[in-house]
């Protein structure tokens, strides 16, 4: 049985056991398709309201590209967990073996895709977010503001996982490369993130 087939009890049992896996990266990237899981549950209840009948065919065309985004979160929880078996092997060879460290560099680089990946999804389930914010069910704010929270922590959960592994490339150019470019996803994507998780706190509090 694949982890994402486990119940929610058995994952986090899995989660806090001694086994190397699911770890961090693994609860990134569930934790992102929760937030998208949660947009496709906001827009799957305001589609038909005749109040929102203008957003129709937007709020659709988001539920089209969440679930595709939802299922490949889901794909990368199992993959995060497939890169880091070959990566814990590759620690255990002997140092003065000649091939320890092209086989290293070569696992770690695979180590670094996942959490990278999980990272450029969250982006794009913020995005999606932040329209369905506007086009969302207004009695749903709450439920968007919380799948951008998933998003935010997810993208910095994924952040970690990249840099936890860049640190040990031998080749400081390519992990400079990685470093950058998950900087650049939570430049940009996280103060969006935390826009929506502002603008419907500011929602609630001004209808209370």
């Amino acid at each position: 049985m694949s982890m994402t087939e486990q119940s929610c009890t058995e994952f986090v049992e899995a989660l806090a056991s001694k086994a190397p896996v699911p770890g961090g990266g693994g609860a990134a990237a569930l934790c992102g398709a929760l937030g998208v899981a949660l947009c496709s549950m906001v827009g799957n209840l305001t589609l038909g309201r005749k109040k929102y009948a203008a957003y129709e065919k937007d709020l659709q065309a988001i539920l089209a590209k969440a679930g595709p985004l939802r299922e490949r979160l889901l794909q990368l929880v199992e993959e995060d967990a497939l890169n880091f078996e070959p990566l814990a092997k590759a620690y255990a060879i002997p140092k003065d073996d000649p091939n320890r460290g092209a086989v290293l560099e070569r696992v770690t680089l695979d180590a670094c895709k996942a959490p990278l990946e999980m990272m450029e999804c969250c982006g794009s389930v913020v995005e999606l977010l932040e329209e369905m914010l506007d086009k969302g069910s207004a009695t749903l704010v709450s439920d968007v503001g919380c799948g951008a929270l998933c998003c935010a922590a997810a993208l910095e959960s994924a952040s970690l996982n990249v840099f936890v592994n860049t640190r040990t490339l031998q080749s400081r150019k390519t992990a400079a490369e990685m470093d950058a470019h998950a900087d650049a996803l939570m430049r940009v994507y996280l103060p969006r993130a935390r826009r929506v998780t502002d603008e419907t706190a500011d929602r609630l509090r001004k209808e209370a």
